[in-house]
This record gives structure tokens, C-alpha cells and sequence, in this order.
């Protein structure tokens, strides 16, 4: 097949996923098109069948901000045509697929039917989605796809309770490539961050608020006071500022490290004793997944999608969002039982392997088969 590919290009789940996922499968011969207004972080080296093409955004003195969804749309237009793609798949309905609606409707003027599969990833529809300004264009867009996917059964239900849907919704899992993320030894990174044998605590996100970073500071203080911790925060966002103010007032800068927007995170991952995910909401959790699969037990809230993943009492801890102290104490029941520790690993690894990638792509290659095979009846 020839797949277009449209995401974010940021360090966000969605575009991860997006990207990982047309890597994946132009590594099993399908030839993958990225468009997108800037190189996804994850397609910084070459890869066959890979091609990228950047949607131009120049401003024009009559508007306030660069056109972004007509540039984009006409790149579809050009590049769809141009390449032959046999499917677009848009991540994030918004406006990815508004977009990618109307790039189908000036290719179906032409006398060409490009189907369109749009993946639901979270925010698009628990936040952004739910905004009045917005929810007319993400119901009618999600309605007019050819084929519509969610990446969690819970979000497939947050999608179905917002909005009035017609369209059938397959849930196709997050997945993680154990060809990058598993256990490798780096004793000697860790004697570097934890020379006196402290456990040593991970979080990942985009520190928006909805991911509850100060939990995780709180947390962290809690164990530390009790079991000697070092605790690693990548990522970046609107809240890193309060939280290194928070770090500060709790004294607790000596043990928290900020490494910001690491693209090699599992490097991280792999001497992990613990990962923390307390967010409010998640529609899957993939940061929590890439852990696993780096043999890392997980406490985390019991938000969207994350009980899908993270299994309760056998792969880490699940608590209501805002439950510091319990989350806390979970956290230590697996820190201090080195025999538990080890179970909850192997459990975690066990776990994990369920959201393979090579588990996943064949079962988008199964769905983009079904909707082209559905467009080629309704068209001929």
C-alpha cells in the first residue's frame, strides 16, 4: 500500500505513535508519506520507503496567522495525487481530519477517491473535543471519515458519550517497538545518578497540567523520606517552571533531575527501579507502556485508558487521580520487597509484549484493507 501519513510532529503520543507506526510498516514493504509542517522527532534518520514532505505555511499580509489548514490540505491534495497513495491516516481529529475531508472532497472533484482513517488519540476528544468552539467540526469530521480508530476501549466510550457518532469505532491499541525499548544494562549510568545505591523513580510527560507533575513531586517526597530515591523527570512544558519552584520549597532539588525532551529515553527507562504516571486523564498511556517494556513496575492514577495497560496488583498500582499518599505507600510496598520488585517486573515485561508493535501493525494492516476494500464497494 501507499499510506499517507499526518500528524503533530512534536514529542506528543500521538505523533510518536504516528510515526512509529509508518516505520513500522514501510519496514514491512508499504510505502509511507509523512506530511506535516516539521520533521516528526522520531524520523530524524533514513528509512526505506520513508518520504517526507513538509506543508509550507507562508504568511500573507491579509491574514493574522499563517493558513495553516489550507496549506495543509492542498499538500494532501498534491501529494496524494501526485505519489498515488491508496489511504490517508490522519492522527488527532483536530483538524487533522477536517482536513484531510476536505483535501478528499477536491480529490474526489478530480475523479479520485483517496479514503480517509482517522485515529482518535485523547485530548482531541476530552478536551479540545468538548470545546464549543470546536465539537461541530470533530463530530462531522469523525462522522465523514472512511474508517475511524481509538487507541483505547475508554476513549472509544468518551468518544461515543461526547459526540453523536454513526461511524463504527475499531479499538487498535498504542503499541511500543521492543527493538528500542527493553532492558539493557547501564550500571554505570546509574552509579553516575545514584552513586549510593538509591532507587531510582522516572516520569515522563509534556507537564501539562492534566498530568499532575506536582503528584508526582509529592509523591517522590514521601518515599524519599523513607527510602533513599533519586527521582528523573523528562519532558517539557507550561508546568516545568512550577515545579522546579516546587522542588525548591520542598528541598528536594539535591534528588529530582529535570532532563527535559530526551529522545533516547530509554536509556533512562532501562535502570529504572519505578515509573509514576498520576495523571488526571489518559486516554492510553503510552509512557507507561514504554516502561513496561523496559521491565519497570508502574504507579499510576486510574484515569481513561490506563487500567487497560497497567494491571492492578500485577504490574504496578492503580489509584484514584490525586491520591498521593496511597500511590506513595504502593510505591514502597514494591521498593522495599526485592522479591516482589523482581515479580512485578517480570509481570510488567509479560504485560507489555501484549502491545508489541509486530503484535499491532498487522492489525492496521487488516483495518486499512477492510476500509479500502468498504470504499471500493460504496465507489464502484
Amino acid at each position: 500500500m501507499k499510506i499517507g501519513i499526518v500528524c503533530y510532529p512534536t514529542f506528543g503520543g500521538s505523533g510518536v505513535l504516528a510515526t512509529e507506526l509508518g516505520r513500522g510498516l514501510a519496514t514491512r514493504g508499504h510505502q509511507v508519506h509523512f506530511i506535516t509542517y516539521r520533521q516528526p522527532v522520531r524520523l530524524l534518520n533514513f528509512t526505506e520507503n520513508v518520504y517526507y514532505h513538509e506543508v509550507p505555511t507562508a504568511d500573507y499580509p491579509l491574514f493574522e496567522y499563517a493558513p495553516y489548514d489550507t496549506a495543509m490540505a492542498s499538500t494532501l491534495v498534491d501529494v496524494a495525487s501526485s505519489a498515488r497513495l491508496d489511504l490517508l491516516h490522519v492522527h488527532y481529529a483536530i483538524p487533522h481530519a477536517a482536513i484531510a475531508y476536505m483535501a478528499r472532497e477536491i480529490l474526489r472533484s478530480q475523479g479520485i477517491y483517496i479514503p480517509v482513517v482517522t485515529t482518535l488519540h485523547g485530548t482531541d476528544i476530552t478536551l479540545v473535543g468538548k470545546n464549543r468552539s470546536f465539537a461541530p467540526v470533530v463530530q462531522f469530521s469523525i462522522n465523514q471519515s472512511d474508517g475511524v480508530t481509538a487507541v483505547s476501549n475508554s476513549l472509544k466510550q468518551d468518544t461515543l458519550d461526547t459526540f453523536q457518532i454513526d461511524q463504527e469505532i475499531e479499538v487498535i491499541y498504542n503499541f511500543v517497538d521492543f527493538s528500542r525499548f527493553t532492558k539493557t544494562d547501564k550500571d554505570h549510568f546509574r552509579r553516575a545518578i545514584a552513586p549510593d545505591g538509591e532507587k531510582i523513580l522516572v516520569h515522563t510527560s509534556n507537564f501539562r497540567p492534566v498530568k499532575h507533575v506536582d503528584d508526582v513531586i509529592r509523591i517522590f517526597q514521601r518515599i524519599n523520606d523513607r527510602i533513599p530515591s533519586k527521582l528523573l523527570l523528562i519532558g517539557d512544558g507550561p508546568e516545568r517552571q512550577n515545579m522546579e519552584l516546587l522542588c525548591r520549597e520542598l528541598g528536594l532539588c539535591d534528588d529530582i533531575r529535570f532532563l527535559g525532551k530526551l529522545e533516547a529515553v530509554e536509556e533512562v527507562l532501562a535502570i529504572a527501579d519505578l515509573f509514576i504516571l498520576p495523571s488526571g486523564h489518559e486516554s492510553f498511556g503510552l509512557a507507561a507502556l514504554e516502561a513496561m517494556a523496559c521491565e519497570v513496575p508502574v504507579i499510576s492514577s486510574n484515569a481513561g485508558g490506563l487500567p487497560e495497560v497497567n494491571l492492578q496488583g500485577v504490574t504496578g498500582y492503580l489509584e484514584d487521580p490525586g491520591a498521593v499518599e496511597q500511590m506513595a505507600e504502593d510505591a514502597m510496598s514494591i521498593l522495599s520487597d526485592p522479591e516482589k520488585h523482581k515479580v512485578f517486573r517480570a509481570n510488567a515485561y509479560r504485560q507489555a509484549q501484549r502491545f508489541s508493535l509486530e503484535n499491532i501493525l498487522p492489525e492496521y494492516e487488516a483495518y486499512y484493507q477492510k476500509v479500502l476494500d468498504r470504499a471500493s464497494a460504496l465507489i464502484g
